[in-house]
């Protein structure tokens, strides 16, 4: 069998024994940190390409890919990734985005969005810090509770299941939007309009691509009950940044949790953002670096989900 060189630009440290797994099937490169310029360099003599979303994998790199037949993404979202390019070379991308089984299991994302909803509505991490300067005893230390609210979710996919149920457990009124037709137990299915028009919180379980980019703009904002809270662990480009960014300071937006922002994961310096600079003088805009599936369970059953796809891929090739 003719072995295929495999450039491994993914950190291993939760699952050490991917190398050697697919040291098995190829002559395996292996590279803990993601560099884009080491990525160029190597990447023209590589059969197969196992990276994550820390790098774009953009017509400058696919175009050095001379050889490249496959890449592996342990990711569900593929925005980093030139799809259309790969395809037009003929080469196969093996990502989670239908892996359903698989996914099922993971549950890091939703908990996480459910985690940053709490600090919203509880200001927590300002409760914190007000501690940590010494103030206990604070009139300003009062938020609101989830019970008898009501919560919209758009998209009730994989994702999107979880957190109905969360919100049902913390006796919240559910309403749910997808072009998809869904029957849930304690659930509302509902149009966007209406989810808009009756939500007290808005939470985010899509995946990015053209009909969902700025899905909440300008025009849906003014729909939106005054004093909404919204929470995205999708996708920074589902949400108009502009039109987000004067929502929070008109305060119909009355907080925000964020684990996504547009752009932000290949930003060199991160606090030129714009919600990042704004959440640095204000305590309404909670963001998370982009951690939502970062669980040790969730990052290496990933991971050796996808070696295993790929040793399977060089087996019935090489």
């Amino acid at each position: 069998m003719t072995r295929p060189k495999l450039l491994c630009m993914i950190d291993m440290s939760l699952c050490p024994e991917v190398p050697g797994m697919l040291s098995e099937v190829a002559d395996i490169e292996y590279h803990a940190a993601p560099d884009r310029a080491l990525l160029l360099e190597r990447i023209g003599d590589a059969e197969i390409y196992y990276g994550h979303t820390d790098v774009i994998l953009d017509r400058e790199i696919i175009d050095r890919a001379k050889k490249l037949g496959v890449v592996g993404a342990p990711s569900t979202g593929t925005d980093h990734i030139d799809i259309d390019l790969l395809k037009q070379r003929g080469i196969k991308l093996i990502a989670l985005t239908h892996e359903y089984e698989l996914l099922d299991r993971f549950s890091a994302t939703a908990e996480c969005g459910w985690g940053l909803l709490l600090a919203c509505m509880r200001r927590i991490p300002y409760h914190h810090q007000s501690v940590r300067q010494g103030r206990w005893a604070e009139s300003r230390h009062v938020g609101n509770q989830l019970g008898g609210k009501t919560l919209g979710v758009i998209g009730v996919g994989r994702l999107g299941k979880m957190t109905v149920e969360y919100g049902k457990a913390f006796r919240m009124r559910v309403l749910g939007c997808d072009p998809v037709d869904f029957s849930i137990l304690g659930v509302e299915r509902v149009d966007l309009d209406t989810l808009l028009h009756e939500s007290d919180v808005i939470s985010l379980h899509l995946h990015l691509h053209e009909n969902t980019r700025n899905l909440l703009g300008r025009v849906e904002f003014a729909k939106m009950k005054e004093g909404v809270v919204i929470v995205n662990t999708s996708r920074g480009g589902l949400i108009d940044e502009v039109a987000f960014l004067e929502a929070l300071k008109s305060g119909k937006v009355a907080a925000a949790g964020a684990d996504v922002l547009c752009e932000i994961d290949w930003m060199e310096d991160v606090t030129k953002h714009p919600l990042v600079q704004y959440a640095q003088t204000h305590d309404n805009m909670i963001i998370t670096p982009h951690i939502g599936g970062g669980t040790v369970e969730s990052i290496a059953g990933a991971r050796i989900f996808i070696a295993e796809k790929l040793i399977d891929y060089i087996k019935q090739n090489f």
